[in-house]
């Protein structure tokens, strides 16, 4: 009885539309469970990449390094050249020769009777007039022994018609001394080097300009042929 009526049934209308009423359950069933199937995968594959590091403990979690020391440096002050300001120095190379001390010593010890006098006129009780006179007199017994000033080298030796017995030596710095009214024969020689305090000659009186004098020294100095004082030539 039951199986006719089951027959009967799935022979109506009423079947089928019951088994489209399935069939459409079914297919959108489906179809919701492939959508949601293909949604699920992207976010399992981004799960599946994000690095291990933001699995890693919280950032307040993590201890800070410690930031190294700071060591200053101080660097020396730079020191300033003056280079630009400093005048340049000429060098000179002219060898340098050691020379001895200059000695100057008086040529005679005596009285002094006639001064040196070039601005004014003395009288010459020789020859009775005024004029000046380029030299010093010094009084002495005839034969005292006359001594080089300075040390030089004997530039000339002449008998002189007012002088006398005249010997002339050149000294250094242009300076040369004359000894005048010698005695004959001087003990040097033209071009005799001498030294300070060596006897070139004697006291005479061979002047005849200064006759009235007596025997006596007439002691004169030039520096580049001009007159100078024999006193500022003797205390130099």
């Amino acid at each position: 009885m039951a199986n006719k009526k089951w027959d009967a049934f799935m022979g109506s209308a009423g079947f089928y539309v019951t088994l489209a009423v399935c069939l459409l359950v079914v297919g959108v069933s489906g179809y919701f469970l492939l959508f949601d199937s293909k949604d699920a995968e992207p976010a399992a594959e981004e799960t599946s990449q994000v690095p291990e590091t933001e699995s890693a403990a919280p950032a307040e979690d993590l201890e800070e390094p410690e930031a190294p020391a700071v060591v200053e440096t101080i660097s020396p002050d730079p020191v300033e050249t003056q280079t630009s300001s400093m005048p340049e120095i000429e060098i000179d190379d002219t060898p340098v020769t050691a020379e001895a001390p200059r000695t100057v010593v008086s040529p005679l010890d005596g009285q002094v009777v006639t001064a040196f006098s070039v601005d004014q006129l003395v009288y010459s009780e020789t020859l009775g007039d005024w004029r000046t006179h380029d030299g010093v007199d010094i009084s002495a017994s005839a034969g005292t022994a006359v001594l080089a000033a300075c040390a030089g080298t004997v530039a000339g030796i002449e008998d002189d018609p007012l002088m006398g017995t005249t010997v002339t030596i050149s000294h250094a710095g242009g300076y040369q001394t004359v000894y005048a009214s010698l005695q004959e024969h001087p003990s040097v020689e033209i071009g005799d080097s001498v030294s300070a305090g060596q006897t070139i000659g004697a006291v005479g009186d061979t002047a005849a300009a200064e006759a009235a004098q007596g025997p006596h020294l007439h002691f004169s100095v030039t520096k580049d042929g001009d007159v100078v004082d024999p006193d500022d030539f003797l205390n130099q």
